[in-house]
């Protein structure tokens, strides 16, 4: 994702080199996800407010467009586990749109908090924690009922950002933007286990080693 070159850069995961570089319309290239067969992936561009698909073989974008709401500044994307949907944060629009990728049709918005940003799947895939970097919270969304079941609430605020679950899916690990910490959270109460000093503006915590075979890189999630 060159987001400032307005570009999607293919590369061999084993020398690095380019194998193609794709020229966008839209700005801000940023987070992705692939379709449950990994023939293409969804995109959010974050600054332009649009979502592309992607073919993964031809390397192609092959569906382009603006979300539906002003201002909207699309962050995160994770496809749901049986592959039928997609969902993007939108930290504008204060909640998750839910698109359906083989359609590529106009999504819906879910509201979760304010300040929507991260996506994180739980180890056993029947939950998604939600973070909502402008107050603090994190939502949970049960994937089975299609709906959103808990909101926890981290003690003296916070801005949870991005982050990761731990291998055993116990603990959800996040970094506090605007708060110079990060936040260890109990993912069975939603319990806050850790609130740790760490440098300015930490954006992202990769927590490592993570189950799984294929990086979806930024903050080391692996499928």
């Amino acid at each position: 994702m060159a987001s400032l070159d307005r570009e999607l850069v293919f590369r061999d995961p084993h020398t690095m080199k380019i194998k193609k570089t794709v020229p966008v319309t839209c700005y801000g290239v940023n987070h992705a996800d692939f379709s449950l067969d990994g023939r293409y992936f969804i995109v959010s561009c974050e600054f332009s407010g649009e979502l592309l698909k992607v073919d993964t073989e031809k390397m192609e974008v092959v569906g382009q467009q603006r979300l539906p709401f002003e201002g909207a500044m699309p962050q995160d994307v994770k496809v749901s586990p049986d592959g039928k949907k997609f969902y993007i944060a939108d930290m504008m629009a204060h909640g998750m749109w839910v698109l359906d990728g083989d359609k590529f049709t106009e999504p819906t918005l879910m509201p979760t908090g304010k300040g929507c940003h991260g996506l994180y799947v739980s180890r056993d895939s029947r939950e998604m924690y939600v973070s909502n970097r402008g107050e603090g919270t994190v939502s949970v969304f049960d994937f089975t009922r299609n709906k959103l079941t808990k909101k926890w609430r981290l003690p003296d605020g916070g801005s949870p950002d991005m982050g990761g679950v731990s291998a055993d899916g116990k603990v959800l690990w996040l970094s506090g933007r605007y708060d110079a910490e990060v936040y260890a959270i109990d993912t069975r109460t939603g319990r806050q286990l850790a609130r740790i000093p760490v440098g300015s503006g930490p954006h992202g915590l990769a927590v490592y080693p993570q189950p799984g075979r294929y990086s979806l890189g930024h903050t080391g999630i692996f499928r």
